[in-house]
């Protein structure tokens, strides 16, 4: 990837920074954001990064976060505040989400933060997630595809929000209409640590672990306004990753991958391929992150699942998988 140099200069793209810290890893946007009036602001992308840290290691259990995924967070955290300096971002904003909500512990993490970037993270409630992936997932699709039903998938919670795009808002008006919003709290790490143990998982590992996100995700999408829904859009790595592999790419391709479209049958057969892979055998999958490999099974088991129950709910019959999820929606909300 080559860095740009910095946008400057009255009515010139705002040079912005965003950072998302969620239960499993921990991301960094630095981009251009171009506005137009009564538009949707376009970001340009100057640096992305993403490693993971497992910020909520243990934080199911025992409602803290432990010290080890405290420095690990520290260091990551420190090399992105030298990116962001180094690139010129003039604005910026850090959001932490599941595991932090969970943490007893979460003024330590805050303090922290502030030591290192010289101003506090927001801890940012589960609607807030929601509507801020919402906006990072669907800028590149058409307004007249909607209305659209967005699924992040995280390592703590899941978030669900049905919305629409505004073609033309007029004046100075919203461009995204969010019609309702669902924070669940199951996740990839979370399934991990609480269910799915083995390696691989058992047969009644599994089926456990389909009672309790059938039973949590029903409950989120009945609370949904999905009368008309028209594409169901899934974003984070677990769906990024399931996307990969169903397209059978011999490594990541984030070109391919963002706006594909995975048929339903796609989504389950990779998850069941998955779930009865060992962690040694995952891990030599070219497309495969290495800190995803623990969690993979889980969270494909979730998206999986998810599928199921929105084929059920309306027309849709296939996953559309986004590259752009809340660190866009960051970004953004900083236009």
């Amino acid at each position: 990837m080559t860095d740009r140099e910095p946008a400057r200069g009255t009515g010139g793209p705002t040079r912005v920074a965003a950072i998302d810290c969620g239960t499993n890893s921990i991301r960094l946007l630095v981009a251009d954001v171009r506005t137009g009036q009564g538009r949707l602001a376009r970001l340009v992308d100057v640096h992305r990064e993403m490693r993971v840290v497992r910020l909520g290691e243990g934080v199911d259990a025992t409602g803290r976060l432990s010290p080890g995924a405290l420095d690990r967070t520290w260091h990551a955290l420190a090399e992105y505040a030298a990116v962001l300096r180094g690139l010129g971002a003039v604005r910026v904003r850090m959001a932490a989400t599941s595991a932090t909500r969970d943490a007893q512990n979460r003024t330590d993490f805050v303090a922290m933060v502030r030591g290192v970037l010289g101003q506090d993270p927001e801890v940012i409630t589960g609607a807030e997630e929601a509507e801020l992936s919402f906006r990072g997932a669907v800028g590149d699709l058409l307004p007249d595809r909607g209305p659209f039903l967005v699924a992040d998938i995280g390592g703590g919670s899941t978030e669900l929000v049905v919305g629409r795009l505004r073609a033309d808002a007029g004046g100075d008006g919203p461009a995204v209409e969010v019609t309702g919003r669902a924070s669940l709290d199951i996740g990839c790490v979370r399934m991990t640590e609480r269910v799915l143990r083995g390696d691989p998982p058992t047969p009644d590992e599994v089926a456990a672990a389909r009672t309790w996100a059938r039973e949590t995700l029903a409950s989120g999408l009945d609370g949904l306004p999905l009368a008309g829904v028209h594409r169901f859009v899934a974003v984070s790595g677990t769906a990024t990753t399931v996307a990969a592999a169903a397209l059978r790419l011999p490594r990541y391709d984030a070109d391919r991958i963002h706006l594909s479209r995975i048929p339903v049958a796609d989504v389950h057969r990779v998850a069941a391929d998955l779930l009865r892979q060992p962690r040694a055998q995952r891990a030599v999958h070219g497309y495969m992150h290495p800190g995803r490999v623990d969690v993979i099974g889980s969270g494909a088991l979730i998206l999986s699942t998810l599928t199921d129950l929105v084929a059920a709910r309306t027309s849709v019959d296939e996953v559309t998988v986004s590259e752009h999820d809340i660190l866009d929606g960051l970004a953004l909300s900083l236009a």
